[in-house]
């Protein structure tokens, strides 16, 4: 138990987060380092069922009807070996008028050769809200392959929002593909935050399905390149309901070798409909840097700065 606590420790350390926070009995948690389950502790109305796997875990979380969760899930998904693959197959439902949040840490401080498969199905019942915060921890050396993948379902008059931070350690490479299909009156809000450097390579593509008379949808995606990093970005929505709305945003700085590709793309379907896009790729800003420099701040601290505004929540 006290190898399970110290892993725990350590594994939290990274996140900047406090581990005492999982010893108060309203926070549910799971706590998983390479497929093993360090920890779990569920709440009445949230079933959790979890299964090992030789590369990974299998659960099942369900979030019955009416149920409220008043504080933040804490999930932490942990490879502290060097080397080595980690497979997250993720079942969630979220029944009708449930409501849940979730505070999810990836962590790989050591990591030369990791990969990190996620692959998930989520429920949003009528009435629902399902909100995920998800951040990543890297080694500096670049040595992470991450693969989130989910399928999304959301109900009528439910909620979905997701952010996405990847700015702490190298990003080695990411390939982010998520599907939501979105029903009547409902919303869906997907952002994601990422920093990448050195040959990093990152790739996000996000498809919101706005197939609910006024349905709403917005994808942000904020990234930064620096040195020889690449980054492309396919957000795409889909508007076929009647007063449907949706709105694509993505800003990408891009340093020294650095390449962006973004592509936002816009379906309308419904003369009802209406989608917007916008999208801005380039160096940091001339006026903002020459200000911070003003300032006494050097030009790459002045960078440094203008970046971390980019990616800020």
């Amino acid at each position: 138990m006290s190898t399970k606590l110290n892993v725990i420790n350590d594994l939290y350390s990274y996140t900047q987060s406090n581990p005492h926070e999982l010893d108060d009995p309203e926070v549910a948690h799971l706590i998983i380092n390479e497929n093993h389950v360090l920890g779990m502790h569920a709440l009445p109305g949230l079933e959790v069922d979890v299964k090992e796997l030789d590369d990974g875990i299998k659960a099942a979380l369900t979030l019955t009807a009416g149920t409220v969760i008043a504080k933040p899930v804490h999930l932490c998904f942990g490879m502290t070996p060097e080397r080595g693959v980690q497979r997250i197959i993720m079942d969630v439902t979220i029944e009708a008028h449930a409501k849940i949040s979730l505070l999810a840490h990836c962590v790989f401080p050591f990591a030369v050769d990791v990969q990190h498969i996620m692959d998930a199905r989520i429920r949003i019942g009528e009435g629902a809200e399902y909100r995920y915060f998800e951040k990543h921890v890297h080694s500096p050396a670049g040595g992470v392959k991450v693969y989130p993948k989910a399928m999304v379902e959301v109900g009528p008059d439910a909620l979905f929002q997701t952010e996405f931070e990847l700015i702490q350690g190298r990003v080695g490479l990411i390939d982010i593909d998520y599907d939501a299909t979105c029903e009547a009156r409902s919303l869906l809000d997907m952002s994601a935050r990422i920093s990448g450097r050195a040959d990093d390579y990152i790739k996000i593509s996000e498809t919101a399905r706005l197939v609910g008379e006024r349905a709403k949808g917005v994808l942000t995606s904020k990234i930064a390149v620096r040195e020889k990093a690449r980054a492309e970005v396919y957000n795409k929505l889909i508007a076929t309901a009647p007063y449907a709305r949706g709105h694509v945003d993505c800003k990408e700085i891009v340093q020294d070798q650095g390449t962006a590709t973004a592509v936002p793309i816009v379906d309308v379907q419904n003369p009802k409909a209406h989608v917007t896009h916008e999208a801005a790729i380039g160096s940091v800003d001339n006026k903002q840097l020459e200000t911070l420099m003003s300032r006494g701040l050097t030009e790459d601290d002045a960078v440094e700065t203008i970046i971390n505004g980019l990616l800020s929540r």
